[in-house]
């Protein structure tokens, strides 16, 4: 196919950093497919994050590179948890070799895909005269500016799964089953899963718990009858007590209580307040593995191909969102440094009341 129209950009360098997820290699594809075959642009795969770009890491990407990937999860960049500001003298020296390396191999952009953690070091480089183009990916849908990352959706549907199998255990065992989903800072995906799976309980950071208000709500649910009950927790829930707490007398509880994790100390509180039979499980990073869901690979494929489309007009400094039913850029500044948590008065939290799930206050 012919470009459309001369490309601004004609070489840009791309990466995948942080955690990875379901839907990566689609808005690789996404990206690197419309780039070449719509305006001829020049691509290097930069691998392992950021941190094949201070070790200067990087090698072009043919056509042959990014077809046949829109169904593979992780990601063919390979990626870290590089983060190199971090530290101030240490920092000043990756920095630099980023720098360096953005130069020499003669790039226009730096198009990132990830986290908060990605997009914020994205806003820094451009800080530093880099012209940088983000992409929103997290199974927590926590980055500010975006309605929905991709690797949500897909992360939905594997926690749900999950709840559904452990649902026809804890009736079998009339038992209460805690299930622990990813989720440190923010509760969207404990909340989404926790209703599609149909939780009697679930618990999100944003609303501190009180461990009666749950006792009183599974002992209800006892008397009428209901012989289990699911609960489902994101791994940073806290008790009204903990949020109480400085964070460090917070780190020094919780490693007193010889637990592992949130599902462990709820089940074992539940346990304490009800006489109830309880058990754990732990998702952990299932949650983050597979192949990513239809909805994930349009919308990874929809941000990709809007953010050559960006490239191609030389409008740096953004990372593409969704808005609404749309695709818009979004200033890198909006997501820098910040998370998107669930708001108290979150329509969602009253769908969840509405169908008689406690979220435990």
């Amino acid at each position: 196919m012919e470009a459309r129209e001369p490309s601004i950009t004609k070489t840009f360098g791309i990466l995948t950093a942080g955690g990875d997820c379901p839907g990566l290699n689609a808005a690789i594809r996404g990206v690197c497919r419309a780039a070449y075959d719509r305006y001829h642009m020049n691509i290097l795969g930069i691998t392992n994050g950021y941190r094949g770009l201070i070790d200067g890491d990087v090698r072009p990407l043919a056509p042959e590179d990014f077809s046949g990937i829109l169904t593979r999860g992780g990601t063919i960049l390979g990626t870290s948890r590089e983060k190199p500001f971090k530290s101030s003298e240490i920092g000043e020296d990756k920095v630099r070799a980023i720098k360096e390396n953005y130069n020499k191999h003669k790039l226009d952009c730096l198009v990132v895909l990830g986290g908060n953690g990605t997009n914020t070091t994205g806003y820094l480089l451009a800080q530093e005269g880099l012209n940088i183009l983000g992409l929103p990916k997290t199974i927590d849908n926590d980055i500010e500016g975006t309605e929905r990352s991709f690797g949500f959706h897909s992360a939905i549907a594997i926690c749900t799964d999950a709840i559904d199998r452990l649902h026809s255990i804890a009736a079998s065992h009339n038992r209460v089953m805690v299930i622990e989903t990813m989720g440190h800072k923010a509760g969207w995906l404990a909340l989404y899963a926790g209703i599609a799976g149909g939780g009697d309980v679930i618990l999100i950071p944003e609303i501190p718990y009180d461990i009666k208000a749950i006792g009183r709500h599974l002992n209800s649910r006892a008397g009428e009858g209901k012989s289990f009950s699911i609960v489902v927790v994101a791994e940073g829930a806290l008790s009204a007590e903990e949020a109480k707490m400085e964070k460090k007398d917070r780190k020094k509880y919780r490693m007193e209580t010889g637990l592992p994790s949130i599902a462990y100390r709820v089940a074992r509180e539940i346990e304490e307040e009800t006489g109830m039979e309880t058990r754990a499980t732990v998702l952990g990073y299932v949650q983050r593995g597979g192949i990513p869901s239809a909805s994930d690979r349009v919308l990874a494929t929809r941000l990709g191909t809007a953010a050559a489309d960006l490239l191609a007009r030389g409008e740096y400094g953004k990372m593409v969102a969704q808005l609404g039913s749309g695709i818009a850029p979004v200033d890198l500044s909006v997501p820098a440094g910040k998370i998107k948590k669930v708001p108290r008065d979150d329509p969602l939290l009253d769908t969840a009341i509405a169908v008689g799930t406690c979220l435990g206050v």
